[in-house]
Formats: structure tokens, C-alpha cells, sequence
């Protein structure tokens, strides 16, 4: 047995992601690369590792076997490149986030310094939508989750970060009257829809179910870019978050629709299961959250005002 550290961690990608093409995105190498790899890496096995069915790819029982002991080799190379760190004096470790998807526009923010600060640390970001991001909350697989929907069946504790505003946009075309509109505008325009499990679609259906409105629902899309190309092109008009159109509406691409009711109020929210026993690296960032959040603000989210 000759293999490499990165052929174990191409295998364990491709594991993951039952794909060659997915893996090969993950780790930015072509997708050539990743089958050579996975190529070196069979040869030294007499037992399959993967098999190829109707040009779809399976991991083999000894090929998830040979997955597990990948990952538990590659865990203990990264504890000790931070023990290294550790030792001089840095501090070294992962911190584990889980974002909604609309939280892109805001973590990026309250990540750089302190990753710039901290170099022997290394950030696993997963952005998904709510259901998805609670679910790996619940399970203890990250060390925070930033959302703007709190949730009701999990104890947690939770710093506040900032306002989260959401309006109701259309395309520049959208021709509407002058002045503060009736909240029934919402049943004539052709309403775009996130999918099932968003927060900003629990947001906005609660909005629509508390005042008793009948919504043409036009389409539903599984991100909130999709959603703003979709309104960009004039397929219809959403209710969305202030922080994902900044671009969009200071080039003239968007309108935001005057709504008596809206903007619908809520918060971005740092969150973590109570009682939650934290490593050195996720007690560090809090400390710096608390400390920093109010200047972050300032600087980076002042045009929101």
C-alpha cells in the first residue's frame, strides 16, 4: 500500500458526494483529475471500492468501509497541525457554521477579521436552507447557526446581530401607482415563492396568512438568487430580504413595492444549543462576536439605514 494523504481525500469527497463531477467541484480540480486519482487509488485495493451502474456511481460495502477509515486518518493529520499550532502559542482548530441561504450576504462579514486574526484556523461553512441548517444544529454537528427564523423546538442561547428586513420587489418594468399600496396588490401580481423548509418563505407566508390574502403563486425556486434573477427577468415579484438586492436596486434593476405592513421586521440571529460545551477555537469567536459585532455593523451594513 503506497496511497497519499490527497488520495484519501479525493476518495472521501467522492464518497460524500456519490460523484466524480461534484467531487471535482468541491475540491477545484477538473474532473480528469479526480477519476486519476480515484483510478491510483482502486489500483492498490484488490476488492472494488466503486461501481458504475447505468452511468451512475455507487460506493462498494468495502468502499464505505475504506471511506470511514479515510476520514478518521485525515481527522487526526488536521488534530495534529493544530496540536503544531497549538503548541506555538496559535489558535488552531475548525469552526463550524451552518447559514440559511440568504445568510451569505451577511456571515462573510463577521468571519474575515477573525480569520485573518486566527490563520491556523479553518472554517467549514455550510449554507442551506432552514430546515437543513436546524437540523445540523440539533445534531450537534456545528458550532453555530445563523438564522433569521428562531426556532421553536430546540433550546438555545443566541447573540443578535442585526435587522433583517423584507419588502416586496419586482422588476424595474413593474408599472405601480404612486404612494403606499393596499396589502391586496399582493393577490394580483404573480408571487414567486422560495421552497418549502426557507425561512424567508415561512416569513413571507405568515405575512400572507395573517391577513387573509389569496396569492397567485407563480413559481417556487430553491434559492434566493433564483428568485432574484427570476424577478430580474420579470417572471413575477417576490417578498425578499433587503441584504440580497443591494446591488440590484442601486444599479435600477429592482423596484421595491411601498406595502402598508411591509417591510416585515425580523433578525439575524448567531445561535447554539444550550449548554453546549464549546472548543477553543468557537470560544474565541464568540468572544470576538460580542466584542466586534457593533463596529462590523457600522462599517459594512451603515447603507441599510
Amino acid at each position: 500500500m503506497n496511497y497519499t494523504l490527497h488520495q484519501l481525500h479525493v476518495f472521501l469527497k467522492i464518497t460524500q458526494n456519490n460523484s466524480i463531477t461534484k467531487a471535482a467541484m468541491e475540491l477545484h480540480l477538473t474532473q480528469p483529475a479526480v477519476s486519476i486519482q480515484l483510478k491510483n487509488f482502486q489500483d492498490q485495493f484488490d476488492v472494488p471500492l466503486t461501481e458504475v451502474i447505468g452511468r451512475k456511481l455507487y460506493v462498494t460495502d468495502f468502499g464505505k468501509e475504506i471511506s470511514l477509515a479515510a476520514e478518521k486518518i485525515l481527522n487526526e493529520v488536521h488534530a495534529i497541525n493544530y496540536k503544531t499550532m497549538a503548541f506555538k502559542g496559535q489558535l488552531a482548530g475548525r469552526l463550524k457554521i451552518s447559514v440559511v441561504s440568504t445568510g451569505k450576504y451577511v456571515i462573510p462579514y463577521f468571519l474575515s477579521d477573525f480569520l485573518k486574526q486566527n490563520q491556523g484556523v479553518e472554517l467549514i461553512l455550510d449554507v442551506t436552507n432552514k430546515t437543513k441548517v436546524l437540523k445540523s444544529l440539533e445534531r450537534n454537528e456545528v458550532d453555530f447557526s445563523l438564522v433569521s427564523v428562531l426556532p421553536e423546538t430546540l433550546q438555545i442561547e443566541k447573540v443578535e446581530l442585526m435587522p433583517n428586513a423584507l419588502f416586496l420587489v419586482a422588476n424595474i418594468d413593474q408599472k405601480i401607482e404612486n404612494g403606499i399600496q393596499d396589502k391586496k396588490i399582493i393577490e394580483i401580481l404573480p408571487m414567486i415563492y422560495r421552497e418549502q423548509g426557507s425561512g424567508t418563505r415561512y416569513i413571507m407566508e405568515k405575512f400572507i396568512e395573517n391577513n387573509q390574502l389569496t396569492v397567485l403563486k407563480k413559481m417556487v425556486l430553491t434559492s434566493n438568487e433564483a428568485v432574484k434573477q427570476a424577478v430580474l427577468a420579470g417572471l413575477g415579484c417576490s417578498i425578499m430580504p433587503l441584504i440580497g438586492i443591494k446591488n440590484e436596486l442601486n444599479n435600477g434593476d429592482l423596484q421595491i413595492i411601498a406595502v402598508q405592513g411591509l417591510p416585515i421586521q425580523s433578525n439575524w440571529n448567531l445561535i447554539w444549543l444550550k449548554g453546549k460545551k464549546f472548543s477553543p477555537v468557537a470560544s474565541a469567536y464568540l468572544k470576538f462576536i460580542q466584542e466586534e459585532k457593533t463596529r462590523i455593523i457600522e462599517q459594512k451594513f451603515n447603507w441599510i439605514k
